[in-house]
């Protein structure tokens, strides 16, 4: 399944590569005439797409927030939202106004906050994000890739994002060896990050059906897949 990509920065929906977020610009897209982020999500909605993964760049940047973009636009289609949680109490917040909560190890401060969120509210709500850039996890945790496949194991989240951060808007396929590292997991399986569709035809063989695009299919370039 393909899960569209929305980055929101200053309530304005915009596209940009490998997190270089100071460099975003207004999302050009096939969906929408225009960046504003609750028409395309009108026009996701339309075009049969069963939820959206929103990714507020002001909150995660700790400058602002999009929350109630978000919410608005979780009323259109369900909303998997990262709004740069860094601990526990702000979870609910989150939850008040979209369906699911991303946890990610870009902004969460401590390696047990995670374990902490995950036994405190619903899993169905809870996605827990392992940001990579450069071959490494993006963030403060003091965690290595095993440390994390461990925390896997024992929490038992029901989706794992694995967003190669660093391939982000670039259309360059994925990191095979990183990914084979997570498969056999108990969970769902995310994949974020230069997704192409040969990616996905290669990857729906190992049994990985969940894909976060962004850039190449508000280009276009999945409009035949979808028969768009």
């Amino acid at each position: 399944m393909i899960i569209p990509v929305i980055d929101l920065k200053n309530g304005e929906a915009v596209s940009g590569k490998s997190g270089n977020r100071e460099t975003y610009t207004p999302l050009k897209t096939v969906f929408s005439n225009s960046s504003e982020p609750i028409a395309i999500a009108r026009e996701l909605k339309k075009s049969g797409f069963l939820s959206v993964y929103i990714a507020d760049l002001d909150a995660i940047e700790g400058n602002n927030s999009n929350l109630k973009i978000a919410g608005e636009i979780n009323q259109i289609i369900p909303v998997m939202f990262d709004s740069g949680i860094r601990n526990s109490i702000e979870v609910q917040k989150i939850l008040d106004n979209v369906e699911k909560v991303i946890i990610a190890t870009e902004t969460i401060e401590n390696f047990d906050d995670i374990e902490l969120i995950f036994s405190s509210f619903p899993k169905q709500n809870l996605v827990l994000s392992i940001d990579v850039k450069d071959g490494n996890i993006l963030g403060n945790i003091k965690a290595d890739f095993n440390d994390i496949i461990k925390k896997i194991e024992e929490i038992k989240p029901l989706e794992v994002i694995l967003l190669d951060i660093s391939r982000v808007g670039t259309e360059n396929g994925v990191d095979h060896e990183l990914i084979n590292s997570f498969i056999g997991l108990d969970t769902d399986l995310i994949l974020g990050g230069g997704i192409t569709l040969q990616d996905i035809t290669e990857l729906l063989a190992l049994d990985i059906e969940y894909f976060l695009v962004g850039t190449a299919l508000h280009a276009g370039c999945f409009n035949n897949y979808f028969n768009l």
